[in-house]
């Protein structure tokens, strides 16, 4: 809830015994501002009459600094009106100081935020683009509520693709140094090929994976280089999308490699794993089929991986919160390492695992979005797409509003000309709001007007209703902080934009004269911070000009 509502509800709370009001946005504006039905639950409790209840508590209640009277309607609704003078002063402490709006977590918690997590030798794709962006959400909205945020990029940097790899390296005498992302991709897919076709170089490969696990120097040489172009197209990407993560956040496959038999032997040691047609599992109530810690030939795979990996997290990291952002389908994997990683006593109860799982981009046929040829659809060829319609940071504002305005877990048409569009619901609209803040205060500054103005006078029913919208950005990030639905942010900018343009149309701002110019100018300057930094948090630049 905003630093308001909460001071409200902490005062209803006083006066009933703890009970929250449940505050809600009041339906009208002959209501206030807010409305709350505590009379009426607590009737029921009480067997007293409801209006009665509501008589008692605006009796007893003390919100004078905060509200008008307090008004009982109907069989026994309490109706709330903020005054004036203190949504202008929320107005005006947004408009320096947006973090003020936001509370921050008494319970902030140190957070491990796992994204993006592309594979080395591959281009990022479409499959990509869903964890990066979201991922990449949280740790700007959890850092803003006070928590100290540790990304993680799980790069899939190990394994036996890089056999194949590397024995087509040496064959091709390629020149891995000389090689971009695109081209190391199409390395992989002839050395795929070549291993399915050559019996010969298949066995060549399997020995190349033996000895880069056994750290042959040679190996680990064209390994190293492999990952270096593989980050230098991944960073690439990162930085032409505006993602957070650097080197400094990678942890991929092979930072668990050494863990992975201590893993094994413990779960062992616990009674938890057993030998399963010859390789070693651990059954899990609630699952169909085990999870396979070590492959009947001595392999690890993904789960063994991912327990190492949590198991560090806490033990090692630190982590109170972990948070694993990847595409729905993986949901029961990670639902069996968090219960596995639970018994075996690597996840205590104090720390949470949560996995936020997300629907698939599809193609205008509304079917999952590939090439002709049936491929992954790159990502850098989806930005293409978009900066030949808009520019480039409008075209980046269009494909993550899109993907952060919906629910999670819900599919979505990657729609380029309604995406960049800036009317509706899309992220080159809000970019258009706080452009429109902008231009109001260029051209007030033009005409010699002072922009260190406050909020003062809010008579016409559009500042209150602007006013009141403000107060509410802190409401908006915390909740999602807490529940994971960056949409919530999204539907409260947009609003925030939508109040703005009736305050626009409604309100002359340059042309008004005196203090009520001036508070106009204020409410500017507010709207102008908090969508600045709204879209900061979706990781979306705020433009000056369009």
């Amino acid at each position: 809830m905003s630093s308001l509502a909460t001071r409200l509800s902490e005062r209803f709370a006083a006066v009933t015994g703890g009970v929250d009001p449940e505050l809600r946005p009041a339906t009208k504006p002959q209501f206030g501002h807010f409305q709350c039905n505590i009379a009426m639950r607590l009737a029921k409790q009480e067997g007293a009459k409801p209006r009665d209840i509501a008589q008692r508590i605006v009796d007893e209640i003390r919100v004078d600094d905060l509200c008008e009277p307090l008004e009982i309607a109907g069989p026994g609704f309490i109706n709330i009106r903020l005054k004036n003078s203190v949504l202008a002063e929320e107005a005006n402490r947004l408009a320096t100081d947006p973090a003020h709006g936001v509370p921050q977590d008494p319970h902030a918690r140190r957070t491990i935020v796992d994204y993006s997590s592309p594979n080395v030798a591959k281009q990022m794709h479409v499959g990509h683009l869903r964890s990066t962006i979201i991922g990449d959400c949280f740790t700007r909205v959890l850092r803003a509520t006070g928590s100290t945020v540790k990304p993680q990029n799980h790069i899939g940097d190990w394994g036996t693709q890089f056999g194949q790899l590397v024995e087509q390296i040496l064959e091709e005498g390629t020149d891995v140094s000389a090689l971009d992302l695109a081209g190391a991709e199409a390395l992989y897919k002839r050395a795929s090929a070549h291993f399915k076709a050559d019996e010969d170089f298949a066995d060549r490969a399997r020995r190349r994976v033996v000895a880069l696990q056994a750290g042959d120097e040679q190996t680990l040489g064209i390994w190293h280089q492999l990952i270096d172009v593989s980050l230098a197209g991944f960073n690439a990407t990162y930085e032409r999308m505006n993602i957070l993560l650097t080197d400094d956040d990678l942890a991929g496959e092979s930072t668990y490699n050494q863990a992975l038999p201590k893993v094994v032997e413990d779960l062992k040691a616990m009674g938890l794993a057993v030998e399963d047609d010859g390789a070693l599992v651990v059954w899990v109530e609630g699952f169909d089929a085990p999870m396979i810690v070590q492959k009947r030939d001595g392999g690890y795979g993904y789960d063994a991986t991912d327990l190492a990996a949590l198991r560090h997290r806490v033990d090692d990291l630190g982590a109170e919160r972990i948070i694993y952002v990847t595409d729905a389908r993986q949901a029961q994997h990670f639902a069996m390492v968090f219960a596995v990683a639970r018994r075996a006593g690597w996840l205590p109860d104090s720390v949470s695992a949560e996995h936020i799982g997300f629907g698939m981009v599809l193609g205008a046929d509304g079917k999952p979005f590939k090439t002709r040829d049936g491929s992954a659809v790159t990502l850098s060829s989806l930005l293409d797409a978009a900066e030949e319609i808009a520019a480039p940071p409008i075209a980046l504002a269009a494909i993550k509003y899109a993907d952060l305005s919906n629910g999670l877990n819900k599919d979505y048409v990657f729609d380029a000309e309604r995406m960049v569009q800036t009317t509706g619901d899309t992220g080159p609209y809000l970019q258009y709001a706080h452009a429109r803040t902008c231009a109001v205060m260029r051209e007030a500054e033009a005409k010699g007007l002072s922009l260190d103005t406050t909020v003062t006078v809010l008579d016409d029913p559009t500042e209150q209703a602007l006013a009141l919208q403000l107060s509410r950005f802190g409401e908006a990030v915390v909740e999602v902080a807490t529940t994971l639905q960056p949409h919530k942010l999204c539907t409260y900018l947009y609003e925030l934009a939508q109040h703005y343009s009736a305050f626009y149309q409604q309100c002359p701002i340059l042309k008004s004269e005196g203090a009520v110019r001036d508070s106009r100018l204020g409410l500017c300057r507010a709207v102008r911070t908090v969508l600045a930094t709204g879209l900061d948090m979706l990781g979306i630049e705020a433009l000056e000009r369009m």
